[in-house]
């Protein structure tokens, strides 16, 4: 009877241990997830703040691209690598095509965006 009181016990406790490492797992989820929110919008305010905006990049290879910056009023092509980057230009903002933003996708809201995905499955 003593061994099967010490075998539940030791049942109960290797449970209670189980529940706390799963709720201190997720408090640690939860504390990772708002600091890395904090810190996005922090940076966000840093650099939005700044005259220098990466309009476009396109990549060569593994470390090369080709960007065009705009900085001040003026824009520019350049090249980047692994340990340098090249002026390649200065463009004029006619010779640049902006995508076109889709208003209609920036408002949509999550509901209707996932009846517009469940009904293309359903097809």
């Amino acid at each position: 009877m003593v061994t099967e009181m010490t075998s539940t016990s030791g049942r109960m406790n290797t449970v209670a241990e189980f529940f706390a490492v799963v709720i201190i797992f997720i408090i640690v989820l939860f504390v990772t997830y708002f600091v890395t929110k904090w810190i996005a919008l922090f940076q966000k305010g840093r650099i939005s703040n700044n005259n220098i905006n990466v309009i476009e990049t396109y990549k060569v290879t593994t470390n090369k691209y080709i960007q065009i910056v705009k900085t001040g009023e003026k824009y520019f092509a350049i090249a980047v690598c692994k340990d340098t980057i090249t002026l390649l230009g200065e463009l004029q903002e006619t010779d640049i095509k902006f995508p076109e933003t889709d208003q209609s996708q920036k408002t949509m809201s999550f509901k209707e965006i996932l009846e517009k995905t469940k009904f293309k499955t359903d097809k």
